[in-house]
């Protein structure tokens, strides 16, 4: 059995904006809500760190909260399943964004773009790519089923662009991208680009 924290607050109404401020956070955080202005986090000291700091947050805001540590009394698995299911979401997300990545290299591959402002600007999405799925790591104690899957994706990203970074070079050598700009990114598995793309 776990250790939850489990966040109860309320804030006034208006302005709107306080609302939402302590909703970007929580999610930040991974919380998962169990029903309106009760969120549930497991208990550890980054989490309650973050918990504290909304609550005092809150405070200013002229609410209240209430932060509360234990554990579940009887069955968690309905919780766990919760917490489970918003990581989920989030991995799909990132796969989601990783199928997206491939499809603009392929893109800019059939334009023929092969230019170094090109690759810059798909190596900023990759950093981006790789720093959400660090975030979302960092949320997953549990280590949600998704997360291998999610790994292999930014890898094969990652390989890609090795790839396309192969071709830019080339064209910047030779003045044309040879034929290799198409072929599989080196230690990616071919079912693994089928999928993506």
């Amino acid at each position: 059995m776990s250790a939850w924290f489990i966040l109860i607050y309320k804030i006034p109404a208006e302005p709107t904006r306080y609302r939402a401020s302590v909703w970007r956070k929580l999610k930040a955080a991974g919380a998962i809500y169990l029903q309106n202005g009760v969120a549930a986090l497991p208990a550890d000291a980054g989490n309650e760190r973050v918990l504290r700091g909304i609550a005092h947050e809150i405070a200013r805001m002229q609410g209240t909260a209430h932060l509360l540590r234990g554990a579940v009394v009887g069955d968690e698995t309905a919780l766990m399943a919760a917490f489970q299911a918003a990581r989920a979401d989030e991995y799909g997300e990132v796969l989601g964004r990783c199928r997206d990545f491939h499809v603009e290299l392929d893109k800019e591959r059939a334009a023929g773009n092969f230019t170094f402002a090109e690759l810059e600007e798909n190596e900023e999405d990759l950093a981006k790519l790789e720093t959400w799925l660090t975030k979302i790591r960092a949320r997953d104690p549990f280590g949600s089923s998704s997360r291998a899957e999610a790994e292999q994706a930014l890898s094969a990203c990652r390989a890609d662009l090795e790839v396309f970074a192969a071709a830019v070079y080339r064209t910047a050598d030779d003045g044309s991208a040879a034929a290799t700009e198409h072929e599989e990114p080196a230690g990616a598995p071919a079912t693994m680009i089928d999928e993506l793309g």
